[in-house]
This record gives structure tokens, sequence and C-alpha cells, in this order.
């Protein structure tokens, strides 16, 4: 879910794939691939699969989007999630229920044949499983992309590189990377250029953002301590539901008139499931490593031919273009800009 800080973020500028040339971006893989599993999918709903039966959609994503980023000179690294805080086990169980939901409408308009209503519903209760984390991780290491697991939040770590400077900027459809301190937020970055309405024959232009903390903060007149705070009564992954009654002006009309925590959280402390500021803590002081090492290698052909050809069923002559447009990528940017630009250890 994430917190929704599109009303008070105005400070975001608008980028083409080129204008990030040169720059290595720490993608929050869980994001990413949920947006594959969730868009790539037949007119039915359906997403793609193999002979078997196996969901395909997060490899064929994966594959075409982090191809074109290459091309355009940028530097992917994927940071994948690790164990999730306690307190967002509701969270969890919210989706949880959320998708079953969807999944028993699906069914009926699967029995009724209304074709729209059906990929609405199976988008809505698309599921990432453990099984399509590992294989996405196989296939960056065939193609030489380099991928980071997280102890934690995905968004935290990628936050965590960008203050490193390890990397110039974290990239998730999610604001919640800057409320763990990222230097800058790139949205957009894994979508197509257009995005069909949801309910509508409709699709509008989907913009690449760049949205830097710094000016974020300067823009409302708080810190990221009170952007936080903000946060909260909105609504995050660790208390969903937020404040009733309290939106986004609101809250921040508040935080910036009583500043300190205990003054802004005391007369709505029956409103929070866990206290606030233990869900402060978490985005302050998250679960972070610096056990990463960041390097491009040539892409392996054989064994992308291997993993996506001969054990999920995809084209051999599209794999062998996607192939060649990787290496022709790797070689005009990684090997013509130095190798020694292109590593990074911590």
């Amino acid at each position: 879910m994430g917190v929704n800080l599109r009303d008070l973020i105005t400070k975001r500028k608008t980028l083409e794939l080129k204008d990030l040339k040169g720059r290595i971006i720490a993608i929050d893989a869980h994001n990413a691939l949920y947006q594959f599993l969730t868009r790539i999918r037949q007119r039915d709903g359906t997403p793609l699969m193999d002979r078997r039966g196996r969901v395909t959609s997060h490899l064929s994503g994966l594959l075409y989007r982090t191809v074109n980023l290459v091309e355009n000179g940028i530097k992917p690294v994927y940071v994948f999630d690790g164990k999730p805080p306690e307190i967002k086990a509701l969270e969890i169980l919210r989706r949880k229920e959320l998708k079953e939901e969807m999944r028993k409408k699906y069914e009926e308009a699967l029995e009724r044949g209304d074709i729209e209503e059906m990929r609405k519903y199976a988008a809505a209760m698309t599921q990432l499983t453990s099984e399509h984390v590992e294989q996405a991780k196989r296939l960056l290491d065939v193609m030489g992309i380099p991928w980071v697991q997280a102890p934690g939040e995905g968004e935290a770590q990628a936050a965590y590189m960008t203050v490193k400077e390890d990397v110039w900027a974290s990239a998730s459809q999610d604001y919640d990377s800057l409320l763990f301190g990222a230097k800058r937020l790139v949205r957009n970055l894994t979508v197509t250029g257009e995005r069909k309405l949801p309910g509508k024959d409709v699709t509008v232009e989907v913009p690449i953002e760049l949205i830097e903390l710094d000016e974020v903060l300067k823009e409302l007149g708080i810190t990221r301590e009170q952007l936080i705070m903000v946060a909260i009564f909105l609504g995050t992954d660790y208390n969903p539901d937020g404040v009733k009654g309290i939106g986004a002006k609101g809250a921040l009309k508040l935080v910036k008139e009583r500043k300190d925590p205990k003054h802004v959280f005391a007369p709505y402390k029956s409103r929070f499931p866990v206290e606030p500021e233990v869900i402060m803590d978490i985005f302050l002081n998250p679960n972070v490593t610096d056990d990463y090492k960041l390097e491009w290698r040539e892409p392996n052909r054989e064994g992308l031919i291997r993993l996506l050809c001969h054990e999920f069923d995809f084209s051999m002559e599209r794999v062998e273009r996607a192939y060649e447009r990787l290496a022709k990528g790797f070689e005009e940017t990684f090997k013509q800009a130095g190798l020694e630009a292109w590593f990074k250890k911590s």
C-alpha cells in the first residue's frame, strides 16, 4: 500500500529515460515485480504462463524493462524485501483478505463471462510469491544485473544506499522511500509510458517523476521527522487506517503547530493500533545492511536461453533479440564508460 503523500508533494520533476543516463538507481524489486504481475496480462486478466501453467508475467516485465533501462545508459540494481517489522502483520493480513475477496469476485465474473470485470479482479488479486522472487533473482544473475537482499524493508535499504551515495536514487511507486530518508525518489521507472484508467477504456501518459527529499521538506517547511508524523496520520503499512477525519493538509497543519511528537500524537493515542513513536522509529532507524556489492557483468546468453526458453517456454527469437539489445547496451555504456566507473563496493 504505502503512504499517499501525492496531495502534499508538488515539487516533482518530469523526466525522460535519457535524463537518467549514467545514474545508478536502486529499484524496489517487490514493487516492480508486483507491477509486472498486475499489468502484463491477457485481455481476460489471465497472466502470461508457460506450458505447465506457471506465471511468467514477472519475468517478461523484468527482462524487457531492464533491457530498456540499460539501453538508455541507466545502471539498475534491484533491492529485495527481507523480513518485515512485526507490526506490519495487520497490513499483511488485510491484503490477504482483500485478495481472497477479489478472487471470489473474479470467479463470479468468470461465470458471467464479463471480460472487463475479470481483468479488473484478476489484477486486484495478484500475489507475489517467494517462487516469483527467486525466479527474478535467477534472471537478474544471468542478465548480469546486481541485486541486494535487504534484511528488512527493501525501500529502507534502497533509501540507505542513496544516503551512502552508492546509488543516485531509489525507484518505487510508493512514497515510503522518502520517509526512510531517500535523497531522491524516482516514480514510474518500471511502468510503461501509458496506463489504462480503472474501469475505463482510456489510457493516460505516465511520465517518470523525480522527487527530491530536501526540496519537499523545504517546500512544506518541515523536517523529515515531521513528514513521518504527517504520514502516520494519513496511514502507513504499519497503521493502515491512519486517523479518520484528518487529511493531508490537516495533518500538516497539526504537525507544524505542535512540532514535538508527544504533543502531536497525545490527543489521538487511542486511535492508533500501536504507539506512533514505534512507527516513527521504524522509519528513522530501519533494519538495513552494508553487506552488498554492486557489480554489473556482461549478460550470459546461454544462461538466459536456458532459463527463459528451456525452462519457461519463452520465444527463442524474442529472447535472442533481448540478449542482443542487452549486450549492446552493456558494450556501449558499461565498457565505453570504463569498467572502473561501473563497479562500487560497500
